[in-house]
């Protein structure tokens, strides 16, 4: 074969902090309920879940900056902050004191969630891809290098809607931190350098409106701001 009969899309990257290069993206995984008072508001028993992931596309991830618009096919727009992890290297069945040597860096995203359709997804026993994948479902920080972060395993994460606290918890508060999602992820799929993780949010999702200013962090990572726009 010498050739695709469309061109290629182009390849999904996030900026790099200080930085005019930036990080090409392979998947996005992320981790369901890794926040134990997380997990009870959405009426799960952290005790005894094992971790769970879903995808997000690649191309879902996007700039957390500017005007984001609203999406369709929703009234229900939910904001999930969390800490995002890169990867530089991959691997399967990575035990987990090897697991942070796979990290290039850090940043804080969202996992948007149509949870309107979340909810009758999970009433009918139907996948959930409508409801966490669509456009621009994955607004992210650029990434800071983990030579510069160090590779957090405390501090606040948090997040505002028009100066009001909405979120709030300590990366330390993880069901499974960082060295373990990737160890347990990494039994399922063969990591690869480009994936993303987002590793789960705090209590205290909520809905989101046009017109709403956002912003969230992660203490000693990074800071982020938006602005909700129509649909």
């Amino acid at each position: 074969m010498t050739g695709f009969v469309i061109t290629p899309p182009n390849t999904p990257a996030l900026a790099i902090a200080g930085s005019d290069q930036t990080f090409p993206l392979r998947r996005v995984f992320c981790v369901g309920r890794n926040y134990a008072a997380h997990a009870r508001e959405m009426g799960a028993d952290p005790d005894r879940e094992p971790p769970f992931f879903f995808s997000k596309p690649a191309d879902a991830v996007v700039p957390a900056v500017g005007t984001l618009a609203y999406p369709p096919a929703t009234k229900e727009l939910h904001h999930e902050v969390e800490l995002v992890v890169a990867l530089k290297e991959g691997g399967a069945n990575i035990a987990p004191e090897q697991a942070l040597d796979l990290v290039w860096g850090y940043a804080v995203g969202l996992d948007l969630t149509r949870r309107d359709l979340q909810a009758v997804a999970k009433k009918d026993g139907r996948p959930w891809d409508m409801a966490k994948g669509f456009d621009a479902s994955a607004p992210c920080s650029p990434l800071q290098q983990a030579t510069w972060t160090g590779h957090p395993h405390e501090g606040r994460i948090w997040l505002e809607v028009n100066g009001e606290p909405r979120q709030e918890g300590n990366l330390n508060e993880m069901i499974w931190p960082v060295p373990d999602v990737i160890a347990y992820l990494s039994r399922f799929v063969t990591l690869a350098p480009g994936d993303l993780i987002f590793t789960g949010t705090p209590a205290g999702v909520g809905a989101l409106h046009p017109g709403d200013q956002v912003r969230g962090g992660v203490d000693g990572v990074t800071t982020f701001e938006l602005t909700v726009g129509a649909q």
